[in-house]
């Protein structure tokens, strides 16, 4: 049997949320269905739950793990980015509550066919939707140095982004190709100073992070989403955005701030910016998990939970 994705920050994300029986709620990014589940549960036999991923294999064994919620259940194979096009599809122009998760799932990561984890052999591909087609092994062998360079140090914040990417050239020159997720993790770890090589992990982990933010264009995506989220809420509907590193979690906070009315005029000007509030921000902090969530789930420690709810 296939072990699923544990949710993560079910409880935080079903408070939150404030399901009630009949209401209408998005997961933009189903997965596993570990948060829909939960959702169902709590929206009785009139309330309604679309469920949308681009990743095709995730959204069928999300169809598999709820199976008797049919009735109440709409799947759509659809990057979130069509959020307001796949809600018009399925006949509602607002709905109650918005769940995006923007990690990957353990599955995901652990698919050595897919290439997104630098401890398995496999092939350098890391499209979340295969229908894509830019890949990670395209990005490494065809990049330029510079390009190569700046993909690390977007994404990835990676503080040797240029000493990797010229290795990485040295190393395809000599081999024609570099085509699996083990190699590349080895080319990185080479080319990382010795003294940092026993420091925060593996090596590659960052450069991994930024070869599949730009395959799959994710932080893009994120900016793309979110007015269209806001957009889809009814008076009183919430957003419930969890992130796991900090180029997602900034992207979030600063889309919130700006929507709640916040002058975003310099400090000792007056006030031009006319800023109108959308909507009101619930976490004045982002939520962390619970130190029993992190030893039961470790892939757990980095996420945070941000929360607005439409004015």
């Amino acid at each position: 049997m296939v072990e699923l994705h544990l949710p993560v920050m079910e409880k935080e994300v079903l408070q939150y949320l404030n399901c009630h029986s009949g209401g209408v709620y998005v997961d933009a990014t189903v997965g596993d269905g570990g948060h829909a589940e939960a959702i169902l549960k709590n929206l009785g036999s009139e309330g309604r739950l679309i469920g949308i991923d681009w990743d095709e294999d995730a959204l069928q064994r999300a169809e598999d793990r709820l199976q008797k919620y049919s009735k109440q259940l709409t799947l759509v194979h659809a990057d979130y980015t069509r959020l307001e096009e796949v809600l018009s599809e399925a006949g509602f122009t607002e709905v109650n509550g918005i769940l995006i998760d923007l990690g990957a799932s353990t599955l995901q990561l652990m698919d050595a066919d897919r290439g997104f984890s630098f401890h398995h052999e496999g092939d350098l591909d890391m499209r979340m939707d295969r229908r894509r087609s830019l890949t990670a092994k395209e990005i490494i062998n065809h990049y330029s140095a510079d390009q190569l360079a700046k993909v690390f140090f977007r994404f990835g914040e990676e503080r040797f982004s240029r000493r990797i990417a010229a290795r990485i050239v040295r190393e395809r020159e000599k081999k024609d190709s570099i085509n699996s997720s083990s190699e590349l993790a080895e080319i990185v770890k080479a080319a990382v100073p010795a003294r940092y090589r026993r420091q925060g992990g593996h090596p590659a982990r960052r450069v991994f992070q930024a070869l599949r933010l730009a395959v799959n264009e994710e932080l893009e995506n994120i900016t793309t989403v979110l007015p269209q989220a806001v957009n889809s809420l009814a008076p009183e509907g919430r957003l419930a955005v969890i992130a796991y590193h900090s180029l997602e979690d900034r992207l979030v906070k600063q889309y919130f701030r700006e929507i709640s009315g916040h002058c975003s005029c310099p400090p000792n000007l007056p006030c031009n910016c006319r800023s109108q509030a959308l909507v009101k921000v619930l976490t004045g902090k982002a939520v962390k998990p619970t130190t029993g969530e992190v030893d039961s789930n470790p892939r757990a420690r980095s996420a945070r939970l941000r929360v607005a709810e439409k004015i």
